[in-house]
């Protein structure tokens, strides 16, 4: 028995050594190919600027620069692969900003956001997540960063700057509220008729990417949490914890508006959990309303007034229309300089 406790202590050991190693040395390859690709960049934009390349001439001699690396060199030398490198440069003009954390494929997403704050936010809270180039491009297709930009109604100079620079920072409860919730994942026609359990069933299901659509930080605890008073058994309908805010976040499921006797219901519940659940570490409970509408003023005066911390958002079944949350984004920007201009 005692040669198998230090077998298995020798082997745990080696474990952690070589896959430290292997971890290491991935990031040195993966630090080394983007600085390479970077200075291919560098080369081809130099010889167009020296050349004064016109623009089909430029695609005419990336083709044939794509045949000739090819040959040579074999795969990852296509004319798409030669313009992202060309790109890469362009975009990122000191090579040192570039991050070994992030794959050659993360970039190639990246590089397809021509706004550089938004590109910077999803590529800060890209490594501060670590989201496969999967995760990635989902965010980028459910317009994570318009939907946060829009989530507070107070979109401005300052906040998009904070954002990509910073990614999301986690300091208060408001800014775990993303405003709609995507739940596209489920595959959920947007005009079937939907039960509330038969929604947080769905959820459950796939809880990794609820998870991923929740932010960072969270764990799942469970669902139909027991909430006795006064012999009276009641039932939140989903639970989790956010060990960055340190916090409880009960999730009641609507499907349809939102209404005062939900807010009722889940400040009722905070309650409760403050007083019953919480450990003396951690920070008040959350609560968040998840309806298919809210009228903001009617949001207004359904929550005003409660010292719990609770929240009202939307979710949608289908993919939002980027265009229109962009546009959205852009007019609550114009307002907001012309407000300050005056």
């Amino acid at each position: 028995m005692n040669d198998l406790k230090r077998n298995s202590s020798i082997i745990a050991e080696i474990r952690t050594l070589l896959e430290t190693a292997r971890q290491t040395v991935a990031q040195q390859v993966n630090t080394q190919l983007l600085s390479t690709y970077w200075q291919i960049g560098r080369i081809i934009v130099e010889y167009e600027q020296q050349n004064q390349l016109r623009a089909e001439y430029g695609k005419q001699t990336l083709r044939e620069l794509s045949k000739a690396l090819t040959a040579e060199f074999g795969k990852g030398f296509s004319r798409s692969n030669l313009q992202n490198m060309r790109v890469l440069y362009l975009a990122y003009p000191n090579c040192q900003t570039l991050s070994g954390n992030l794959s050659w494929s993360h970039y190639c997403e990246l590089l397809t956001i021509s706004d550089e704050n938004k590109r910077s936010f999803y590529e800060r809270e890209t490594l501060n997540s670590g989201w496969s180039v999967r995760e990635l491009k989902r965010q980028i297709n459910s317009s994570l960063y318009e939907r946060l930009l829009l989530s507070d109604g107070a979109t401005n100079k300052e906040k998009v700057l904070s954002l990509a620079q910073n990614g999301i920072e986690l300091a208060r409860p408001a800014d775990i509220i993303r405003d709609p919730y995507v739940f596209e994942f489920l595959g959920i026609p947007e005009d079937k008729p939907l039960l509330e359990s038969d929604l947080e069933r769905a959820l459950v299901a796939q809880i990794e990417k609820f998870l991923l659509e929740l932010g960072r930080g969270f764990m799942f605890v469970g669902t139909q949490q027991r909430v006795t008073l006064n012999n009276t058994h009641y039932y939140v309908d989903m639970v989790f914890y956010n060990k960055i805010l340190r916090a409880y976040v009960l999730i009641e499921l609507k499907t349809g508006k939102l209404t005062p006797e939900a807010a009722r219901q889940i400040n009722m519940y905070l309650n409760y959990y403050a007083a019953e659940v919480n450990d003396p570490d951690d920070n008040p409970p959350i609560g968040i309303i998840l309806c298919t509408d809210k009228d903001n003023v009617a949001a207004e005066y359904a929550l005003g007034g409660l010292s719990n911390n609770i929240f009202a958002s939307r979710y949608v079944l289908y993919m939002p229309d980027k265009e229109q949350l962009i546009k959205q984004v852009e007019e609550v920007l114009e307002r907001w300089h012309t407000d300050n201009d005056c």
